[in-house]
Formats: structure tokens, C-alpha cells, sequence
């Protein structure tokens, strides 16, 4: 049986076809197909009962990477979630190429392709999966959209001017009212996008836990919140406000919230398998996508006390 690799590369970069063949034509002399998945009509829309989902760069629906020993991506980390979208249903391991600035999903760059074909040929690569979200948007009472996330799920307001008044609440029990931009649910994986601008910790992978992050709430009481991974989170857009709000997953889907809507959100039982070349620590990455400065580090101690490398 032949190996085959689903590709999914930036909609608009120049250099890609170019890339992609490249890519294509070297793991074809090793007897493994590449696929690549075509770019989908955007304006297309899902329809959930009386909702309408949007969709940033949808991926075509007749695209299954059942089958397939990798998803990998070229692009930056927006191309990355896009290919998260096709690989999550089949669970297929994810490995992205970094196109763009910071990459912080990527495992590789560009300049590593030789590298990558050379790991895929020989299948050499570890996998660890991601926490995901599972998040239902309510409306009178019935569950009108269903989606998932793999970084955040984010309850915004719709209309500069005006702030929106949202009620939170944990396992059940509320826990505070605020006046705000919005609220970031996000998981370890989602610490270092929206719920780090937002002000939200950093969060190793390996820690399980959900994050709850206000943005520019006008409250006492507004400080990030990192709960068990088990919790479920619920976010109500205040009736009485009168002001609609958007619901995005990974900033790729969303929804209209009108006054009244509840958005639940616990986690997944289906994760994101991530292919990893490495065994490169987490503070490494850290330093390196945020250009952190580390001068005056001079190692673990070594020798006799008081010793340093």
C-alpha cells in the first residue's frame, strides 16, 4: 500500500506552488502521494438549525485525511489551525512548517524542508495530542451551533461603541458579572495566542487546565482564572443589555450571539495530534518565538559548591 501526506499550504503566498511541487516531487521518489487540499470558496457557511456559522478560509467538505500518515502545513499558525480543522476528525498527527512570523504551532521552518522529508521518509517523529473544547452556543433553552477549539473559544462584542455585559460561570455555580471587549476561554495550547494578548498566564502543554481571560472588563474582580481541565465553563450575554455579541473558535468560526445566548464549553474528548521532530523543551520555544532575552544565564550549577559552567 502506498503512504500518503495531505498538504495544506497559505491561500496567497507566491512562493508556494513552487514549494508545495518541490515538496511533492522528493517525497514522490520515495513512493509517498502528496495531496494537496485546493482552496474552498470563502464565502461558503454552515447552517445549524437557525444560525449561520462563518467560516475564515473553510476547508472543503469533501477533504478526509483518513488514510493519511500526516497533515503537514506551510504557512503561519492561521494555515496550521486550518489544517488542525482536517486532521482532528481523523486523527492524523499534524506537523506544521512555520511561513510566517511567529509559528508558534509550527515544528519546523521553511529553510528545514530537506530535514522534514528525510524524517517523514523514515517515519521519524514522536506525536503528543492537544487539548481541545467542545463548545455549544444556546438560544431559548436548544443548542443552536455546535463547534470546537483547539487554542480559545472567545465571547466578543459586535459593536465598538458599547461595551458587552456578560455573565460567567463555573460548574455551575456564577462567578462574576462583567462589563467588557469580551471573555477568552483557552486551553494550554490557546495560553500563548488571544489569552496571552489578553493578559492571560503562560501555560506549559503538558499542564491540563482551562483558562478563563477577561478583556478590558471594567470590574474589580477581573484577573485571569486557570481552572481544572474537567470544569465546565459557561458565559451568558446578559438579556437586559440589549447589545449582540460574536462567538469565534480559533478565530476561524463564529457565530452571532444575540441577548440571552449561553456559550458552554468543556473539554474535548478528541484532541489534535501534533508530529514532533524534537524533544526541544518548552522554554526553549518560548525564548525563541518571543525573542526573550536571556543574557546573564550561566547554567545549572556544576562541580564543587559554588561552581558554575
Amino acid at each position: 500500500m502506498s503512504r500518503r501526506i495531505m498538504l495544506v499550504t497559505h491561500p496567497t503566498r507566491p512562493d508556494m506552488p513552487e514549494l508545495a511541487g518541490v515538496f511533492a516531487e522528493r517525497l514522490g521518489r520515495h513512493g509517498i502521494e502528496v495531496e494537496t487540499v485546493p482552496e474552498a470558496d470563502p464565502t461558503h457557511q454552515v447552517v445549524t438549525d437557525s444560525e449561520v456559522v462563518a467560516l475564515k478560509s473553510p476547508v472543503p467538505p469533501h477533504v478526509d485525511a483518513a488514510g493519511c500518515e500526516l497533515v503537514v502545513v506551510f504557512g503561519g499558525d492561521g494555515t496550521i489551525l486550518r489544517g488542525a480543522e482536517i486532521a482532528r476528525p481523523a486523527g492524523t498527527p499534524l506537523l506544521g512548517v512555520n511561513l510566517g512570523r511567529v509559528g508558534f504551532l509550527a515544528e519546523a521552518e521553511k529553510d528545514d524542508i530537506a530535514a522534514i522529508i528525510e524524517r517523514i521518509v523514515a517515519r521519524d517523529y514522536q506525536v503528543e495530542e492537544r487539548m481541545t473544547l467542545e463548545v455549544d452556543v444556546l438560544h431559548d433553552g436548544r443548542v443552536v451551533c455546535h463547534n470546537w477549539a483547539l487554542n480559545e473559544a472567545s465571547v466578543e462584542k459586535s459593536a465598538r461603541e458599547r461595551m458587552l455585559e456578560l455573565a460567567v460561570e463555573v460548574d455551575g455555580r456564577p462567578l462574576s458579572t462583567w462589563g467588557c471587549d469580551g471573555v477568552v476561554m483557552a486551553t494550554p495550547t490557546g495560553s500563548t495566542a488571544y489569552a496571552f494578548s489578553g493578559g492571560g498566564p503562560v501555560v506549559w502543554p503538558d499542564v491540563e487546565a482551562l483558562l478563563v481571560v477577561p478583556i478590558s472588563a471594567h470590574a474589580l474582580f477581573a484577573r485571569p482564572v486557570v481552572l481544572s481541565p474537567e470544569a465546565h465553563l459557561a458565559v451568558e450575554v446578559v438579556p437586559h443589555s440589549h447589545v449582540t455579541g460574536v462567538m469565534w473558535c480559533d478565530g476561524r468560526r463564529t457565530v452571532e450571539l444575540p441577548p440571552g445566548a449561553r456559550i458552554e464549553v468543556r473539554r474535548s474528548d478528541t484532541p489534535v495530534r501534533l508530529a514532533r521532530l524534537g524533544v526541544e523543551p518548552f522554554t526553549d520555544r518560548l525564548v525563541a518565538k518571543f525573542a526573550l532575552p536571556v543574557s546573564g544565564w550561566r547554567g545549572p550549577a556544576s562541580g564543587p559548591p559554588g561552581g558554575r559552567r
